[in-house]
């Protein structure tokens, strides 16, 4: 019978993204695809180290062994190289004793096609371009930065997320954009009772929401995940955020209304194995304390 990834939290990461391949990107940069496949032949039984999303993926696939042994994430590597020089990420995934079994390795060519082939819930990866397509095609992804100097290894998978494009649709933002503070403020009253639509994340959040509240840890008390909202809104635009969160029938475990304040001092106390933002200044300053991905706009066709 054939294997599915129905009802699967599958994530796609590249193996970029999942180890620290800077050099051999430089190599390939500046030297050209030849002189990056004698590297990678000539260093196939040298172990890489963990890149930007390896915290995240490590303790995602630690859901497959809460009880009852149902499993419940998959995680495909999704890369741009060829067959012939992706054993040194192979290697590297059994030193690590990762649960990783399936790849796609696109020789060059975009991977974007074979998103919904995997059944994608999220994809990771370090090339801007790869991230723009994937959220074009609906499916929520992140360029991610580079590791701050110090990951907590927590038992308890953490994720934190910025609200507006990402959680929820980049409509009020655009607001906030072209018209200014009051403009939005005046929009989020007038529209408080009203749901905010769907952003790129909210699928993935909904997905991590029924996985927290129906399988328990190991010692039967503590919850698998824990999740936090980290906005730059405040009073009046908060009362629209928790009426959405409610009409979702979803509850956050922590949400911090930062009215402007820098983020970074909340998430390195709250520790997430990765923050998901939109806006590039943020993450800029949240990377230097936690890992963290950027969510770009979607680009209309």
């Amino acid at each position: 019978m054939p294997y599915s990834l129905d009802n699967l939290l599958v994530i796609g990461i590249s193996s970029r993204a999942l180890f620290d391949l800077e050099v051999e990107e430089a190599i390939f940069q500046d030297q050209g695809l030849d002189a990056y496949r004698q590297h990678q032949l000539d260093h196939e039984a040298q172990i890489l180290k963990p890149g930007a999303g390896f915290a995240l993926v490590k303790a995602l696939l630690k859901l497959n062994q809460l009880p009852p042994g149902k499993r419940l994430v998959e995680v495909v590597i999704m890369s741009r190289n060829s067959s012939e020089t992706s054993l040194r990420i192979f290697n590297s995934i059994q030193h690590y004793g990762l649960d990783i079994s399936r790849a796609v390795l696109a020789g060059g060519a975009q991977l974007a096609p074979y998103l919904q082939a995997f059944n994608v819930s999220l994809f990771l990866s370090l090339h801007e371009d790869d991230v723009q397509a994937a959220i074009n095609a609906g499916v929520a992804a992140a360029l991610l930065y580079k590791m701050p100097e110090r990951v907590d290894d927590l038992e308890q998978i953490r994720i934190a997320f910025d609200g507006d494009a990402v959680i929820f649709s980049d409509d009020a933002e655009r607001i906030y954009q072209t018209q200014g503070i009051e403009a939005f403020e005046r929009h989020e009253r007038e529209n408080a009772c009203k749901p905010l639509p769907e952003g790129p994340f909210a699928r993935l959040l909904i997905a991590l929401s029924y996985i927290q509240h129906n399988f328990k840890a190991p010692d039967g008390h503590a919850l698998p995940i824990r999740t936090a909202l980290v906005t730059a809104r405040s009073s009046p635009a908060h009362e629209r955020v928790i009426r959405t969160l409610r009409a979702w029938n979803i509850a956050i475990d922590e949400t911090f209304f930062m009215g402007g304040v820098n983020k970074s001092a909340v998430l390195a106390a709250f520790k997430p194995h990765m923050f998901f933002d939109d806006q590039h200044g943020h993450c800029e300053r949240a990377a230097n304390v936690v890992p963290t991905g950027r969510v770009p706009y979607r680009q209309s066709t």
